[in-house]
């Protein structure tokens, strides 16, 4: 673990900070590249400033709220730990087609363009997640368990790197995407796909992570990443419709 890269006085430079930060770093350049490849407008990656703010602002309120039994509302808020994915993946994503609809720009197209700029962000995330000791699994026994005695919050019984197996798959998730946009795929597949992936694999990832139920036995994360594989599944059937249909 490697939770502080740096100080400044009294300012630390987290890992997961610059993680985040290199994720948006990365994730604007994958967006501009899909951009200019489809022919669209370069001025449409200031959606993904926009989408990137609102998905911080997102994921922090709703992680504060999720967490404020445990907490002062107002300490979880403004504290430098706790993002929840749902949480930014609604604000980014509606932040970014506000203002993807204030440029007038294609919506569909323009969204399947930002999908590996979003996953390969997503990844970097992760990654750095798995840096501070956050958002980690249930207890295991597998040779690559990992504790983490200084995480949020701390555990010295080794458990499921949940955030590598993430990053992983984001991995494979972004250059499966890229290669789908090279083989003219259509658009609303593409976007439906994503959405799909991420929300199958994230509801299956859950099983091993500690998270309370919240209905049926799921948790408040499985229940929204269903509903998003859900709305992929329906994107991607829609997207077998021939064009004039």
């Amino acid at each position: 673990m490697y939770p502080v890269i740096a100080r400044i006085g009294d300012f630390e430079i987290t890992s997961f900070g610059l993680m985040v930060a290199a994720g948006f770093l990365v994730g604007l350049w994958l967006f501009r590249r899909e951009l200019r490849a489809r022919g669209l407008r370069v001025e449409y990656e200031n959606a993904a400033l926009i989408g990137a703010a609102g998905g911080l602002v997102g994921a922090k309120l709703i992680w504060a709220i999720e967490f404020s039994g445990d907490a002062p509302f107002t300490s979880l808020l403004f504290s430098r730990a706790g993002l929840s994915w749902y949480g930014g993946f609604i604000g980014g994503v509606g932040a970014g087609i506000a203002a993807l609809r204030y440029m007038r720009a294609p919506l569909v197209r323009s969204l399947a363009a930002v999908t590996p700029a979003l996953a390969a962000g997503h990844m970097l995330g992760r990654i750095g997640c798995f840096l501070v000791g956050d958002d980690y699994g249930t207890p295991s026994d597998l040779p690559w368990a990992v504790a983490f005695p200084n995480g949020l919050p701390p555990t010295y019984v080794p458990v499921h790197p949940t955030q590598i197996y993430e990053a992983l798959f984001l991995a494979g998730l972004t250059f499966w995407l890229i290669r789908l946009r090279r083989t003219g795929v259509r658009d609303l597949s593409i976007l439906g796909q994503y959405f799909l992936l991420a929300g199958a694999f994230r509801f299956l990832v859950e099983f091993i992570r500690v998270n309370e139920p919240m209905l049926f036995g799921l948790t408040l994360a499985q229940l929204f990443a269903l509903t998003l594989a859900a709305v992929g599944a329906a994107l991607v059937i829609r997207a077998r419709v021939p064009r004039g249909r």
